[in-house]
């Protein structure tokens, strides 16, 4: 199974979601979207289905004000339904904006990023490094290895609903969303990421990962 990091960001780094309408609209996306079966028509009404042909596994996400990241990896290995997915996300979210807004032009700064997972440390690394991305709202040292207090850290990452950090450590968030077979037994309990994501916000070391992945 190969594993791939999505990201976008807003064009000029504008943010993308503005509420927490907003907010729903793109998690539902990433739910509904990530069918074979349903057009990114936001005009579209009862585009929910039960009757689902995945295009990815959904493996962690986060949205930010102005950007996103997904860890992704493609059905019965068709690399193509990563991008018809992605596709399928960014326009149709961005079809949804403009007519919420009133607005025309392009939403996103262009064509999203896909990168494989090649390395084991990579792939080790890149769950925390989508779940941590909150923390620039208030502890933006953490990319400097600079966090003093990890518990503050987690207090403020459990207080954030938009990634899908407390589906992992066992608190029911958007669980329709994801795949959570393969990281679970990765990442382990709760207790075990939590003492992961201390190790990294408070070792420059690792947290400096974070400026290599970055868009």
């Amino acid at each position: 199974m190969d594993f791939y990091h999505i990201l976008n960001r807003g064009v000029e780094k504008r943010d993308i979601a503005l509420d927490d309408g907003d907010r729903i609209r793109f998690v539902s996306d990433l739910y509904e979207l990530n069918n074979k079966k349903i057009v990114a028509n936001p005009l579209t009404k009862n585009r929910h289905t039960a009757d689902r042909s995945l295009l990815v596994r959904i493996h962690a996400w986060c949205l930010m004000p102005n950007h996103y990241h997904l860890l992704v990896s493609p059905i019965e290995d068709d690399v193509s339904n990563i991008s018809r997915f992605a596709q399928k996300l960014g326009m149709g979210y961005a079809k949804y904006f403009n007519e919420k807004y009133s607005r025309s032009g392009v939403l996103w700064q262009g064509v999203f990023k896909k990168i494989r997972i090649e390395r084991d440390s990579h792939f080790n690394y890149i769950p925390y490094y989508i779940h941590l991305n909150p923390l620039d709202f208030s502890m933006p040292e953490w990319r400097e290895g600079k966090i003093e207090k990890t518990s503050a850290a987690l207090e403020k990452l459990q207080e954030y609903r938009w990634s899908s950090y407390l589906d992992y450590v066992g608190k029911r968030n958007f669980p329709s969303v994801l795949d959570t077979g393969t990281l679970a037994d990765i990442l382990g309990s709760a207790k075990k990421q939590n003492k992961v994501i201390g190790e990294i916000i408070q070792d420059s070391g690792q947290a400096h990962k974070s400026k290599v992945i970055e868009i």
